[in-house]
């Protein structure tokens, strides 16, 4: 396949994709914003945040053919300020999404709709998640040169054409989970309960995938 300047080997694109769509289904902070904002806001608002976690992938991928990640990587003091920040808008948004999940159960038994944040809202809030990410940047500027031939014209622009496909098997991945999740919802629509208790889940999850956000190492060189 011939992308302009640069041109991929069908095999190693093969593999490539193969392992992009492995590490796609990996849950991830993505996969549990999108689960958590589709619980709380229906499917309109999880589409619209697996194309902002899409969008903030592509940051990365950007960034990564720019030089701009490996140099983040590079420095102990970005690396740690990327990732604390990262990690604490996870961290809040998993404790927004108990309390927010408490206030609508509490919400419904008093015959009250819930509050609609808005896809657009869910959309700018997925682009944050992702971008804010680091070990994103990692996988990208580990993953990625893997299958990069500098024979075969342009590294930047392979390396964008591959980062374009891992994210969009990501954000496809993402948008059957926001419809999976929607299934959820409207089935146990009757069960305010049930439906608090899936979206403390996701919170927690997001707590947790911040918590552990905050220890990681930067990559060694």
């Amino acid at each position: 396949m011939r992308y302009g300047s640069a041109m991929i080997d069908l095999s190693q694109f093969a593999l490539f994709f193969a392992a992009a769509l492995l590490l796609a289904v990996t849950p991830g902070p993505g996969i549990f914003y999108v689960a958590a904002r589709t619980l709380a806001g229906g499917r309109a608002e999880g589409v619209a945040s697996s194309f902002g976690t899409g969008l903030g992938g592509m940051v990365h991928v950007v960034a990564g053919a720019a030089g701009v990640s490996a140099l983040v990587l590079a420095s102990a003091e970005l690396f740690s300020a990327l990732k604390l920040v990262g990690a604490a808008y996870l961290v809040w948004l998993g404790l927004r999404t108990i309390q927010i999940a408490r206030r609508d159960a509490a919400s419904a038994l008093a015959g009250v709709a819930p509050a609609s944040i808005g896809p657009r809202r869910a959309f700018r809030e997925g682009v944050v998640v992702e971008a804010l990410n680091p070990k994103t940047a990692a996988f990208f500027l580990a993953f990625i040169p893997q299958f990069v031939n500098q024979a075969q014209g342009s590294v930047a622009l392979q390396f964008v054409i591959l980062g374009f496909v891992s994210v969009a098997l990501n954000t496809a991945v993402d948008v059957v989970v926001a419809f999976a999740a929607s299934g959820v919802r409207e089935g146990a629509a009757a069960r305010p309960a049930l439906v608090r208790r899936l979206r403390e889940a996701s919170g927690g999850a997001m707590i947790a995938l911040g918590v552990g956000l905050a220890f990681a190492r930067r990559p060694s060189a």
